[in-house]
């Protein structure tokens, strides 16, 4: 990371800290510490002894975290991993039952304004969108490269929620773009994208939807929200909460679906005359609809205003 500072404003922070029952020398797990935002205000609101371990899969990020945290040095571990591991590298670090456990699944400021990373389709750069070193460095320029034409459509359909006709479209104007010459920056892409959008069409919503499709398909975001909510569930102590921030319908929709089926005694097909599934409701919900930030927050920080924040407790 260069030396220039980094400006970050975290998302719903007041009702973060409200929400996590804080309190002193209680435990907490930041599953997606970015650039400490939440984290910082967390480990002051649990001292002298509450500990907290930071989880993200951006180096930088965390480089820079464990800077600006360095007076609490000795209450925090940081592991650079991604957070679907989180039960596995809290058990290693002695934080198996925990007393609360946030996910902000939102992409940074950072990391969107890095011109070397491509995430962006106003910034350029090489089309690498890996969050960390632990993904492959190459792995965006090879699905855009060597996919084919029916697993682009279905990355642009699934991810960006292009419908069929613009899916369809991309992916055969990609396939003939790179039949020329290979597809290796964000520039490449964007100018891709934009010879199929129509004459007076939204051209940014489509740039974003597809610059997003390509960002889940390669760090595979979505598998790992599941796959870390469970895993969080099993490492929370009884009246300790999970928080999750979610930032496009598709991740929200994946954290509401399974806060609800956890919430309940049985989860049969109502077609089942009696339960036979035995499932067990773990949580309760405390939040019944998402939160959403506030008119002055969104004001202050634009990119706040698509956040969704849901909140559970263990029973």
């Amino acid at each position: 990371m260069n030396n220039k500072k980094v400006f970050h404003i975290p998302v719903l922070l007041k009702e973060v800290i409200e929400y996590l029952n804080l309190g002193e020398n209680k435990n907490f797990i930041d599953c997606t510490v970015g650039f400490s935002g939440h984290t910082k205000e967390i480990l002051k609101r649990t001292s002298p002894n509450g500990r907290l371990l930071g989880i993200d899969l951006d180096e930088k990020a965390l480089e820079q975290s464990k800077k600006d945290l360095a007076k609490y040095e000795a209450r925090c571990e940081f592991v650079e991993d991604n957070y679907s591991n989180v039960e596995k590298i809290a058990k290693e670090k002695n934080f198996d039952l925990v007393d609360g456990i946030l996910f902000d699944f939102g992409i940074s400021s950072y990391q969107l304004e890095d011109e070397g990373r491509g995430f962006s389709y106003r910034k350029g750069g090489k089309l690498n969108m890996a969050f960390g070193k632990k993904i492959s460095q190459n792995l965006t320029e090879n699905i855009i490269n060597y996919s084919n034409k029916n697993e682009l459509s279905d990355i642009f359909r699934k991810y960006g929620e292009l419908n069929n006709f613009q899916s369809k479209k991309l992916a055969d104007k990609i396939i003939e773009t790179r039949k020329i010459e290979k597809i290796r920056t964000a520039e490449d892409l964007k100018n891709i994208v934009l010879k199929i959008v129509p004459s007076g069409f939204r051209k940014e919503s489509i740039l974003s939807r597809a610059f997003q499709a390509i960002r889940i398909e390669t760090n595979q975001e979505l598998g790992s929200i599941e796959k870390g909510l469970r895993g969080a569930l099993n490492i929370l102590k009884p009246k300790g909460r999970i928080i999750c921030i979610s930032y496009h319908s598709l991740e929200d929709r994946i954290v509401k679906k399974y806060f609800k089926n956890e919430s309940k005694e049985c989860i049969c097909p109502n077609e089942l005359p009696e339960c036979r599934c035995r499932h067990k409701a773990q949580i309760k919900l405390i939040t019944k609809k998402p939160i959403i930030p506030q008119a002055e927050e969104i004001k202050n920080n634009i990119r706040s205003r698509s956040a969704k924040m849901r909140v559970v407790e263990k029973i």
